[in-house]
């Protein structure tokens, strides 16, 4: 049995009929054309390469190749729809918390047009993904305030979807409430006590909004750790505003600072590990330290995608368009000159 993938496509079968009255139309038409020159036996002898038969298989197979043609533009398959089950796996709950104040856009290094360091931040979540399988993972984001991106999920390409819309356009209050992150984070993970849950904080660290420290301590008390990705230069660097312009403030420049002891200091208090995002190895230091979180069993979603039959169909509309180039209107004379019954 097959199922469709747009099985409305399907309705356009209801053309070949009408194709098919419309060359019978034609048909007719001829004959009354032939018929004025004479008895149209007589007339179809002077036209002895013409054929009675060939025209009416050559309609079958076009029109039998319009209808393959439209059975695979409605996606035929072979089991039925696509199917999401659920299988047990072990793994954990992770939360990245990411800034996305206007500071994020200054450069991550000591190159003013080096590589923002919200850019860099996208990369190393986006490879750190790539190795999470069996993993759940959510995502917030923060500037003055903190905002739930994405609740907890398995679905990476959802997760890697949200990742990369993220902007410094998508807060109005600017500020860097690392406290704040770290308690939104907290509200996504689940009540089961058996699974590790741990807080991936990606920041430049310059807090002026709230006591992050505190918010680490009370997460690291409810058994959650937290690591954090420092992410910037020491050095003072401007803020770009796009069109080669930069942040200012009473027409003095804007500089941000990395500030590195904060971030270590957060990391510390969440019994995690703090990483420098322009170390080569964040993505493994990070990945190594996740999967030493005991993992708990917690159910996957599989998405089972149906078997979808194209080729099979691709193939036999391949041989009807050949066929039909081959079989011309005219007598073929091979089968003229057989003698099928030996007389």
């Amino acid at each position: 049995m097959f199922s469709f993938g747009n099985p409305k496509i399907l309705f356009l079968l209801l053309l070949i009929p009408a194709m098919f009255g419309l060359f019978l139309l034609a048909r007719k038409a001829r004959t009354k054309k032939l018929k004025r020159y004479g008895r149209l036996d007589v007339v179809l002898g002077q036209i002895p390469d013409a054929s009675r038969y060939t025209p009416w298989i050559k309609i079958g197979v076009e029109l039998l190749l319009v209808a393959v043609v439209i059975v695979i533009l409605a996606r035929p398959r072979a089991k039925g729809s696509s199917t999401l089950t659920s299988k047990k796996v072990q793994g954990s709950e992770i939360v990245v918390a990411m800034d996305i104040s206007n500071s994020m856009l200054a450069s991550s290094t000591n190159d003013a047009d080096g590589i923002s360091r919200l850019q860099q931040a996208k990369f190393i979540v986006e490879k750190l993904f790539d190795r999470m399988t069996n993993d759940k993972v959510g995502l917030v984001v923060f500037a003055s305030d903190a905002y739930v991106q994405m609740p907890i999920t398995n679905d990476f390409s959802s997760a890697k979807m949200f990742l990369n819309s993220l902007s410094t356009n998508m807060v109005s209050n600017q500020g860097t409430a690392i406290g704040a992150a770290i308690e939104t984070s907290m509200g996504l993970f689940s009540n089961n006590p058996k699974c590790q849950k741990s807080i991936v904080l990606i920041t430049d660290a310059e807090n002026h909004e709230d006591d992050a420290i505190a918010a680490a301590k009370a997460a690291k008390d409810k058994g959650v750790e937290i690591d954090v990705v420092g992410v910037g230069s020491s050095s003072p660097m401007p803020i770009p505003m796009g069109g080669g312009t930069y942040m200012s403030f009473n027409n003095q420049l804007v500089r941000t600072a990395f500030n590195e002891q904060s971030a270590q200091e957060i990391a510390k208090v969440g019994t995690g590990v703090y990483v420098s995002g322009n170390n080569t190895s964040a993505v493994d230091i990070l990945d190594d330290q996740l999967k030493k979180a005991k993992k708990t069993n917690m159910d996957k979603k599989v998405f089972s995608p149906a078997d979808e039959q194209f080729p099979v169909f691709a193939w036999i509309a391949l041989i009807l368009l050949v066929t039909d180039i081959l079989v011309s209107e005219k007598k073929i004379s091979w089968l003229t000159k057989t003698n099928f019954f030996g007389k």
